[in-house]
């Protein structure tokens, strides 16, 4: 339900601000949540106010819990290391006049978040962007490995759980409630041949062998705000995903994206192929940062992280392709099935780098 530019400014007054705002307008192309900058009587943006998506996210109690244990945690982090501009390197988000992470209006839950000024944020990497991405992302989670396992809650459970998406894969084919198996029996075979060695590391949890770590798990480049004159990156943002998960989605999900030298839904699959010079560029950035702390078998297994989350988006894609478009937007009927063959595409070119890929890590083991 839209609200009134007062409904805002009465949404707002219950935050604990420190001047005096006018204005609440929309603000990014976010797809989740509903964000909006906040000015004040000079037209200078001052905070962001977001509409949070309880759909999606149910229990936002959890999540502005976890929101503000990795915040507390990066800016302790970063006074430790004598950091200056704190307020520009990691988000702030501002309590209501009753102390609370949240303010619920009776319709909707809203959060507000200091603006980071003088910055900038990318839809689309080279390799020095990865570069830079890669550094943030390692360094967010190098911050955030001392967190104890079981102090952050799954925000979406089972959201990178390679097992539980192919669950939902098999019932989706088991029902066929939309009638198209037969258009998808090609790409159905092509998924059940991948699929035991696609759960390598909810396996390898079990055995002891992989252990959980706070991610992010939305790697994209536009999750980071770069300085707009150095093009350093500040801050990683859109923390909403961070949870307990495995480092291969971290990585896997930014290979997925950003080395894709074509669209998520390309309909020209010759257009799709891994950028190789943006998986090296990134890579070397993540791991200066994260060597630290990650294990062999970690290290070994990052590569492995593209494909395993590419495969997981074809998986999502087709599933909700054959259950006739439940959970994602689409633009035309055919839509999930251009993404299911384009994120295929990229998966075949992962899989043809793979010994490359393998090749580039041993600088690290």
């Amino acid at each position: 339900m839209a609200k009134t530019k007062e409904q805002l400014l009465n949404i707002l007054d219950q935050f604990q601000l420190t001047e005096k705002v006018v204005s609440a307008e929309p603000f990014g192309n976010g797809h989740i949540n509903d964000t909006l900058k906040v000015t004040n009587e000079k037209g200078e943006i001052k905070y962001v106010l977001q509409r949070i998506n309880h759909l999606i996210f149910t229990n936002v109690d959890m999540l502005q819990n976890n929101i503000q244990i990795v915040t507390s945690h990066i800016r302790k982090k970063l006074e430790e290391k004598g950091e200056s501009d704190i307020d520009r390197k990691v988000l702030t988000f501002l309590p209501t006049k009753d102390n609370k992470l949240y303010y619920f209006d009776g319709d909707s839950y809203w959060r507000v978040c200091l603006f980071i000024p003088n910055s900038k944020s990318y839809e689309e990497v080279n390799p020095k962007l990865s570069y830079e991405a890669g550094k943030a992302f390692g360094d967010f989670q190098s911050m955030l490995a001392d967190i104890p396992e079981g102090t952050l809650g799954e925000t979406i459970p089972n959201f990178h759980n390679m097992e539980f998406r192919l669950e939902q894969f098999h019932d989706a084919v088991k029902s066929n409630v939309a009638g198209r198996l037969d258009e998808v029996k090609d790409l159905i075979e092509e998924i059940e041949k991948r699929a035991e060695a696609m759960c390598i590391q909810e396996r390898l949890y079990r055995e002891g062998k992989l252990k959980k770590r706070t991610n992010h798990c939305d790697t994209k480049v536009n999750n980071m705000m770069f300085d707009a004159e150095t093009d350093k990156v500040l801050c990683v943002i859109d923390l909403d995903t961070v949870m307990p998960g495995f480092v291969l989605s971290d990585i896997g999900d930014f290979i997925r994206t950003g080395a894709n030298t074509g669209a998520e839904d390309d309909e020209n699959l010759d257009n799709v192929n891994v950028n190789m010079d943006i998986f090296k560029a990134y890579t070397r950035g993540y791991m200066e940062k994260a060597k630290s702390f990650l294990t062999p078998t970690e290290i070994k297994l990052l590569p492995y992280g593209g494909r395993l989350l590419t495969y997981m988006q074809t998986v999502r894609f087709l599933t909700d392709y054959i259950n006739g478009d439940t959970y994602y937007k689409i633009h035309s009927p055919k839509h999930n099935l251009i993404r299911t063959k384009a994120q295929f595409k990229l998966l075949q070119s992962l899989e043809a780098h793979a010994d490359e890929m393998d090749a580039f890590m041993s600088e690290w083991l």
